[in-house]
């Protein structure tokens, strides 16, 4: 029999946070957190990770997991939450995932296996070589060779994700596309290991996009700029996952003196008003959110909540 799992997805400044913790103390539930950023220590302010005080007793998993220079893949996420998942079960208590990170919310509910390749730098460096020689176009010739498919589902600028393609080929002598279409076959078909229920948080537009302008004001009086620098200054790979982060990356002009601050900030809300209708968009073509106007419920997580015990009843 299926375990059950619960997963409370919503844009940033949706409520999740609040939401979930109430939900995980009404059902002896605790809380694996999702989102691809919240791993890394010392970003805190600028992935709106939980404070301790708003964790109210709830224990919390998958939050300052690595240091920022550590290059995270989504294989690496997964198996480390269905550690914390069956953690959780061994107790007697409910997982509950709170997070707003499609690809990875998509790996643990489904189970997207991710063939593992050795290692082959040599043979990376040598695309990325071409790639810097030739150009990105002539790179994604050598997918359009090996894999139409890939070559169409990947755009040449995307020179890191040509590369990962190309390389996954090299190795297994599989393209990628294949792969790929096995997994998002699993989606459809609604194949979980877990019996779970999926919560969907949204609420109107412009009343979502004015709740994000003032959590980044929040957050610019609580420290975020300090914090980006402190990021920028540690002299990390650019390249690296946590360097790409919304809310660091979009300072990094300022610091180098190539834009004012207010323009940097007006980048970041314009940024993350945009990651937001990405995140809308992602779970209206999921399977079975049960999606909860947060706006028509007065954006009052103890109704937010009821509304979701009421769901789970039955």
């Amino acid at each position: 029999m299926k375990k059950p799992l619960i997963l409370i997805a919503g844009p940033t400044a949706s409520g999740k946070t609040k939401t979930s913790v109430l939900l995980a103390k009404a059902i002896n539930g605790e809380i694996i957190s999702a989102d691809s950023m919240q791993i890394y220590k010392g970003m805190d302010i600028g992935t709106a990770k939980i404070k301790p005080e708003e964790m109210q007793g709830v224990p919390h998993y998958m939050i300052d997991e690595w240091e920022p220079d550590f290059p995270c893949s989504v294989a690496a996420f997964k198996e480390r939450v269905k550690g914390y998942i069956e953690a959780i079960y061994a107790k007697g208590k409910t997982p509950i995932l709170v997070g707003g990170t499609g690809f990875y919310i998509n790996a643990i509910l489904f189970d997207t296996q991710f063939e593992e390749t050795d290692p082959n730098t040599v043979y990376r460096e040598s695309l990325a070589e071409f790639a810097r020689q030739e150009g990105a176009e002539a790179l994604h010739q050598k997918l359009q060779e090996v894999d139409p498919q890939g070559a169409l589902e990947i755009h040449p600028n995307n020179v890191k994700r040509v590369i990962r393609a190309l390389e996954y080929y090299h190795e297994t002598g599989e393209p990628i596309s294949s792969h790929n279409a096995k997994e998002r076959e699993k989606r459809v078909d609604n194949e979980s290991p877990y019996d779970y229920t999926f919560f969907a948080l949204t609420m109107e537009r412009s009343l979502l996009y004015n709740r994000i302008n003032e959590r980044i004001d929040e957050m610019m009086a609580e420290g975020l700029l300090e914090e980006a620098k402190r990021i920028y200054e540690a002299g990390y790979d650019a390249e690296l996952p946590a360097l790409k982060a919304i809310g660091y990356k979009e300072f990094f002009p300022y610091f180098s003196g190539e834009m004012s601050l207010e323009a940097c900030v007006e980048k970041l809300k314009q940024n993350t008003r945009n990651y937001a209708k990405r995140q809308l968009t992602w779970f209206k073509h999921q399977a079975s959110p049960i999606m909860l106007e947060v706006d028509q419920l007065g954006i009052d997580a103890n109704r937010i909540v009821e509304e979701m015990l009421s769901y789970l009843k039955k």
